[in-house]
């Protein structure tokens, strides 16, 4: 068997992702990361301070996924200046399937890509997608694993950004 096949490495990922800790629970610390844009432009989770975050694991290959970057687009015009801001995290195994993707499917936030010490460090992705919802102290408030269900993360999103203080 080539060790390179696609198959060979969603068998070792999943066997890295699998062998984590527990996945991240509501009022957990997240952990901190930079990681470059494919736009170029650097992205700290620790620097979002003071911002709701919206951290979304997703893959080119998860119709899912693909169907609420849409919403997540609108999201962050819309909710952006009240301080959203909505990170989609690719865990596809290279970056050019992601850029052609995007070319024909542009977002309004920051994508980058992740991999498994990244998703290790939030307790394993064990099913795309999966957003997690963080307040400005860099606490989980919620946690959305498979097809969610946008009109309630959204809710979830707005009820969050009322109770910032600006």
């Amino acid at each position: 068997m080539n060790s390179s096949s696609p198959l060979a490495t969603a068998a070792a990922l999943s066997l890295l992702l699998c062998a984590t800790a527990e996945a991240m629970s509501i009022g957990d610390a997240v952990p901190d990361f930079a990681r470059t844009g494919l736009s170029g432009s650097k992205v700290t989770l620790s620097g979002l301070r003071g911002k709701v975050v919206l951290l979304n694991f997703w893959a080119t290959w998860c119709a899912p996924c693909r169907e609420e970057m849409p919403a997540f687009s609108r999201w962050q015009r819309t909710y952006g200046a009240r301080g959203l801001q909505i990170i989609g995290v690719s865990m596809d195994d290279e970056p050019g399937s992601v850029t052609q993707m995007l070319a024909q499917h542009p977002v309004s936030y920051p994508i980058v890509m992740g991999d498994a010490k990244l998703a290790a460090s939030f307790g394993g992705v064990l099913g795309l997608p999966l957003s997690y919802l963080i307040d400005a102290q860099g606490r989980v408030v919620a946690r959305f694993q498979g097809e969610a269900n946008l009109p309630r993360m959204e809710a979830t999103l707005k009820e969050l950004l009322s109770r910032q203080h600006h």
